[in-house]
């Protein structure tokens, strides 16, 4: 087996990928010509994407439970995991307030919802998400505790496999050397896990196809249009939120340009873009994030929590939403009001992640609860809102994305060499594993500190 610097027995599944993530493009461009020219025929293919984000989320519980367990199992402390948890929980929650004060800020910069008009059908939709995302925080934490261990595994809840995936992995780092034969079981399993996935990620060209013309030829041009001023300040807050904010942060913690590392993840965000869902590149998010020298116990709760808890993209939307529909309704407001909504919403958008429409729903839940006469002009946003899941999914990623390196850096579980010449190219990503195969001797991977040596990751 070479070694992890040498590169060449990765080069030959870099290339095929790479003709596949052109493919995805082509689709795209492809999915859009063809809503535009012909919608009835366009939205008839949309089943197309939803069965394959059907698919890569069927692997999402699978890859996290594995990561965690093999993660969290192998770590020398429980403690070590406590303060990764604890630490993430603490940024999330201090990015998701500056995020809502961002959104909160442009929207009273650009008063977007000014002379829109409310009609009977609009309403009507307003009223439909409203039921569709009404929920108590007493329902989502109950929520987080699954009907028993193995439904864990397929109850497409993302929170139940964090929980029970952290009761088994400390169960199995108190066993010690009894529990290694289950680790190795489990390591043999993810490494089935990622080939399965990889597998799956070559229908990507046709899942992109069918997602975007089906958006396309039910949206068309009339609601971007009427709409345009409320879109285009979205997507540039996200884009100054992640380059500015994000990118100070990762400078002054880890001392990396945040360029480098979002275009390490840029097939990631192409999959996002074309699918409209943060959680169809989760599963390509934890293995990478463990290729490039993040250690598996952090990367194993971060990620899936910050799916969860750290949705930046979707706390800029509900605050530029919520001021939108206000103002269309002729009913702005005030400050305080704004304040208390939007603190209010932080809280209900936990746990509506990645999801395509989640956040529309969201809105409307939190709107119903609070401000029940605004949830109406929900459905002045109906038209656009696939188009601004895009860019909530595609900010919710990048921002769990720089969340575990600096959770990492913070806590020093990160191998800043490797991390560097990841990102330089020099440790090129194995697409047809997705995963250190531990040089294929089947060995459960070890804790090790972050200044490690690269020869104790094995090849990835």
């Amino acid at each position: 087996m070479s070694s992890p610097s040498s590169g060449p027995t990765a080069a030959p599944a870099r290339s095929r990928t790479h003709y596949l993530y052109l493919a995805v493009i082509v689709a795209v461009v492809l999915g859009i010509a063809l809503g535009l020219a012909a919608p009835d025929v366009a939205v008839e293919l949309k089943p197309l994407g939803t069965a394959f984000v059907a698919l890569i989320k069927m692997m999402i519980q699978p890859v996290i439970f594995c990561t965690i367990v093999i993660g969290v199992g192998s770590v020398a402390s429980a403690a070590k995991v406590g303060k990764v948890g604890g630490l993430a929980l603490a940024y999330f929650l201090a990015l998701s307030t500056v995020a809502l004060a961002i959104g909160l800020v442009v929207g009273n910069l650009l008063h977007p919802g000014t002379g829109l008009r409310l009609t009977e059908a609009v309403a009507g939709a307003g009223q439909k998400q409203a039921a569709a995302g009404h929920g108590s925080t007493t329902d989502f934490l109950l929520g987080i505790i699954p009907t028993s261990m193995v439904s864990s595994l397929t109850s497409g809840e993302v929170l139940q496999t964090l929980l029970v995936a952290l009761l088994v992995g400390f169960a199995l780092q108190q066993m010690g050397a009894a529990g290694q034969p289950v680790l190795r079981g489990v390591a043999s399993l993810q490494r089935v896990v990622f080939r399965v996935l990889s597998m799956i990620m070559w229908a990507a060209p046709i899942g992109a196809f069918g997602a975007i013309a089906g958006v396309v030829g039910e949206t068309g041009v009339d609601a971007l249009r009427s709409l345009f001023v409320l879109m285009l300040g979205f997507y540039v807050t996200c884009f100054l939120f992640v380059f500015v904010v994000l990118g100070v942060v990762l400078r002054v913690v880890a001392g990396i340009h945040v360029w480098p590392l979002l275009r390490y993840l840029g097939r990631e965000f192409l999959l996002i873009l074309s699918t409209s869902s943060s959680e169809s590149a989760l599963p390509r998010l934890i293995a990478k994030m463990e290729h490039a020298g993040v250690d598996r116990a952090t990367v194993g709760v971060v990620v899936p929590t910050g799916y969860s808890f750290n949705l930046d993209g979707t706390a800029i939307y509900l605050t530029m939403a919520s001021l939108f529909i206000a103002e269309a309704l002729g009913d702005p407001l005030s400050i305080g009001e704004q304040v208390s909504l939007l603190l209010f919403m932080m809280i209900a958008s936990k746990g509506a992640a990645g999801v395509t429409g989640a956040g529309m729903a969201t809105l409307a839940g939190g709107l119903s609860s609070h401000r029940p006469e605004l949830v109406d002009g929900v459905g002045l946003i109906v038209g656009i809102d696939r188009f601004m899941s895009e860019a909530r999914a595609l900010t919710n990623f990048a921002g769990n994305a720089i969340a575990t390196v600096v959770i990492g850096q913070w806590t020093g579980t990160v191998d800043r060499d490797r991390l560097d010449r990841v990102l330089r190219g020099e440790e090129p990503f194995d697409e047809a594993t997705m995963i250190d195969d531990g040089h294929g001797d089947g060995a459960v991977p070890e804790a090790r500190p972050a200044t490690a040596a690269v020869e104790a990751r094995g090849d990835v």
